[in-house]
């Protein structure tokens, strides 16, 4: 099983990538975690926020591996705990298919995407900037997996 995060936005600042490296080398070889970084559309010549949206859709899907399980980050989404995350993730260690989390654009996420994803989360009520998502994610990705293999990083 791959954990796969496809992020709209590219040249983030090194804090944001170390981070995200950080937590994704402490993940062994059975929770890989990678990220692909979609190159934003921009909002220049009159272009809506849905037009800019659902161009970056179209890369987006097709960005996502086939049969993948896809969980879109949004702010309506599910607010899960760190240990419902570990129990997830749990879950789709036994049954191998690659996890999909989606991270959308400064516009958000175009409707289609919403759709084809089968899960709805939200990491937090607050407004995150894209780039702190990515770490965030990435944090929690890998707290989960320390909870289920007992390893002191969580603690209770």
């Amino acid at each position: 099983m791959r954990l796969i995060v496809i992020a709209v936005g590219h040249r983030m600042p090194a804090w944001i990538e170390a981070g995200f490296a950080e937590y994704s080398k402490r993940l062994p070889r059975e929770f890989a975690l990678t990220l692909i970084e979609l190159k934003p559309d921009k909002r220049s010549g009159g272009r809506t926020a849905q037009q800019v949206m659902a161009e970056e859709a179209v890369r987006i899907l097709a960005a996502i591996p086939q049969q993948a399980r896809v969980l879109a980050l949004d702010e309506r989404g599910a607010n899960w705990s760190t240990a419902r995350l570990a129990d997830a993730m749990k879950q789709w260690h036994a049954d191998g298919r690659d996890t999909v989390f989606i991270i959308g654009g400064a516009d958000g996420l175009d409707p289609s995407v919403k759709q084809r994803a089968d899960q709805l989360l939200q990491l937090s009520a607050l407004t995150l900037p894209h780039g702190l998502v990515r770490v965030l994610l990435a944090e929690q990705l890998y707290r989960a997996y320390s909870i289920l293999h007992h390893h002191p990083y969580h603690r209770e």
